[in-house]
């Protein structure tokens, strides 16, 4: 973060300081929530949880070199005491996100948010120093929390916002304004908690209608190949530039293609040239996140060599997604279970069906180990009977259902399409999945690990990367 004293900090937050002597001491080090990140300089926020509170861990911290405490109430040591710790700390960042002067992309979207978000960090660095959202922290806390990791050093802060409702991307904007806003796509993700596509549009909308307008500097970035985010550009005053793979795109991509790894290559224009890109990634669907990173690049002034060249370069940034590694016995494994729904889904079915052409040119064959996509409500039969149909028809040679109700609907699927005796099963849940595997993998497969992240199917990469590396382990 940048230098702030506590007392400029308990103005900023309306707090009042505790067993402050100095309040002229200045907080040098980063904004934490988790005590065991304090360094020295820190600041350290305490919040109240159901299972752990971080007041208990105040004199702690301390001794480990914060410099104070962000608290809700007095804890013995230097603290800044405010009425409500999350509110105070969205308005801390608001403070410093106005004193750097950086440069702040917002990015929201049903599916692809923390892929694309990690393609634009590695394209502006290029350019100019970048602070990004780690992982997927998109929410209240967690954005707020990486806009202070900033420093005076910072020109590009790119953040992902969530959203679990109407009113939420809104409230985020609002911590952090934007100057460009990204929105992917609109999809089936939390269908069940929004209600329907539309009520999923007017809540990803909201980013768009918090930009400055076209006179002040505001850009909207738009995915040109999705009507109901096409439609956002009349919710917003500032300038619009679309990306996709439509011909009236601003950015697109042609002549796209898959290698016989499974990695996306295609020609880049933008309105300031053409150039090609062939992708590190796996997967079809990162041409339409790469374009989107394109679009916020070319607005900030880079060319389409410069980009591409970026895009190339790219890599994963963030854990358990379309991970692919190759054990020494020549199986490859594609752990994509940080998270699923539909449309993520069927991409990584997608790419599984591409890199399955070169399996099988080695004898191999492919492996889909999927489990429940959550938040469907409704929805939900009628997604999982889909996504195992989709399987077959993509001619994946296994499919492996985990779980309970919803992996029983995705073997169903599978069936009903036409796959018959041990082309699809049902487990019960991680553990008979490893095992199952364990005994059937050969050399040359190639798996894929895909459900929600309640579900927990990492364990299944897991266990058998470590089943080819070292021996027998078992799935948690």
């Amino acid at each position: 973060m940048i230098a702030l004293s506590l007392a400029e900090i308990a103005a900023v937050v309306g707090g009042q300081t505790h067993d402050i002597p100095d309040p002229s001491v200045q907080v040098t080090g980063q904004v934490v929530r988790d005590s065991r990140e304090v360094e020295p300089g820190s600041l350290f926020v305490a919040f109240a949880g159901e299972r752990v509170d971080g007041h208990d861990f105040a004199a702690a911290v301390v001794e480990a070199g914060a410099v104070a405490v962000l608290a809700s109430r007095p804890v013995g040591v230097p603290a800044i005491v405010v009425d409500d710790v999350q509110r105070a700390l969205g308005a801390l960042a608001r403070h410093v996100v106005r004193k750097l002067g950086a440069t702040l992309v917002a990015l929201t979207g049903s599916a692809g948010k923390t892929s694309t978000k990690d393609l634009i960090a590695q394209v502006l660095r290029h350019k100019a120093p970048t602070v990004f959202t780690p992982g997927s922290l998109n929410n209240e806390i967690g954005l707020p929390l990486t806009a202070l990791s900033a420093t005076e050093e910072t020109r590009f802060l790119v953040l992902e916002m969530g959203a679990r409702g109407i009113g939420h991307i809104r409230y985020l904007a609002e911590l952090t304004p934007p100057r460009i806003g990204l929105v992917i796509n609109v999809g089936t993700a939390h269908i069940g908690e929004f209600g329907g596509r539309e009520q999923i549009a007017q809540a990803k909308g909201e980013l768009v209608e918090a930009l400055p307008a076209e006179a002040d500097g505001g850009t909207a970035i738009l995915n040109a190949d999705d009507p109901l985010v096409r439609a956002m550009a009349a919710r917003t005053k500032a300038k619009v530039i679309f990306f996709g793979e439509s011909g009236e795109a601003d950015v697109r991509a042609e002549n796209v293609r898959l290698t016989d790894r499974g990695q996306p290559a295609f020609r880049l224009h933008t309105p300031s040239g053409a150039s090609d890109v062939t992708m590190r990634l796996y997967g079809e669907h990162h041409v339409s996140n790469a374009l989107a990173a394109a679009a916020v690049a070319h607005e900030l002034g880079m060319s389409a060599d410069e980009i591409a060249t970026a895009l190339s370069e790219a890599g994963s940034l963030s854990r358990w997604r379309m991970e692919v590694t190759e054990r020494p016995d020549g199986v490859t494994i594609v752990n994509d279970a940080y998270n699923a729904n539909p449309e993520s889904m069927r991409a990584a079915l997608r790419a599984l069906a591409a890199m399955g052409t070169a399996a099988q040119a080695k004898g191999g064959r492919t492996w889909a180990v999927l489990g429940k996509m959550a938040e469907l409500g409704d929805e939900a039969l009628a997604e999982h009977d889909a996504v195992g149909r989709l399987a077959v028809r993509l001619n994946v040679g296994k499919l492996v259902a985990v779980g309970g109700r919803e992996a029983s609907w995705l073997q169903l699927g599978a069936y009903n399409e036409g796959s018959w005796g041990e082309e699809s099963v049902h487990v019960s849940d991680a553990q008979a999945a490893v095992d199952l595997l364990r005994s059937e993998l050969r050399p040359g497969d190639v798996v894929l690990v895909k459900a929600s992240r309640s579900v927990g199917l990492e364990s299944v990469a897991q266990a058998l990367l470590a089943t080819g590396a070292e021996g027998e382990v078992s799935a948690r």
